[in-house]
């Protein structure tokens, strides 16, 4: 009999619902209104999140721009996470959940589809790294082990990809081809492998005596 791969959206979906759960500081984030999907490489990127909405869950802002609408079984989603090669391929289960944890702490606090301003690289440096590693640890704590193992699976894997992916913001009528709306009609489960390196046997630090 032939195993099916697993749904790894569904994982991710389960991980950000219990994140937001047991993190007081992510209980603000809805699973149901971010997409978690599978991108190219992006140098040493491990993942990354893109806000889906201005200021205040609008697709317009001052200047007339507008943003892609995407809709996900008629819900409209707020914030797209891709997931880059180096997640999938590089890293531990540890490291797969800070990055999931990483994206999320970007969002913003309304959780309006806009990203948090006082939580850019930019403006924390190296203090962000000091604020997100003790969530971190928290919740390593608190995570339940049927949602931490799948993050260690090694083998393939389906996780969504785009067929067809949304532009930046755009300004009506300058452009002619520009498809203003997204839905699973430009979504495909794509096969992705992950490859998890096991973990090194530690060994002692003395020296083992010599049997005579």
């Amino acid at each position: 009999m032939v195993r099916r791969r697993p749904n790894f959206n569904k994982t991710l979906r389960a991980l950000i619902r219990d994140i937001a759960t047991k993190l007081p500081e992510f209980a603000h984030v809805k699973a149901g209104r971010v997409l978690v999907v599978a991108g190219e490489a992006r140098r040493a990127s491990r993942g990354t999140i893109k806000p889906l909405c201005f200021r205040g869950g609008k697709c317009k802002d001052r200047r007339g721009r507008r943003k892609p609408i995407i809709r996900i079984r008629s819900r409209r989603m707020l914030y797209c996470i891709t997931l880059r090669p180096l997640f999938f391929r590089g890293s531990s289960a540890k490291a797969r959940l800070e990055t999931v944890v990483h994206e999320l702490f970007h969002m913003s606090r309304r959780f309006d589809g806009t990203l948090h301003s006082g939580r850019r690289h930019a403006v924390l440096g190296k203090d962000f790294s000091r604020k997100l590693r003790p969530l971190v640890r928290r919740y390593l704590k608190l995570c339940p082990p049927e949602l931490l193992a799948p993050l260690a699976y090694t083998g393939e894997v389906r996780v969504l990809q785009w067929l067809e992916r949304p532009g930046p913001a755009y300004i009506p009528g300058t452009h002619r081809r520009v498809r203003k709306v997204y839905t699973e009609d430009q979504l495909y489960y794509g096969i992705t492998r992950m490859v998890t390196p096991k973990p090194r046997v530690r060994r002692d630090a003395a020296p083992r005596a010599k049997l005579h």
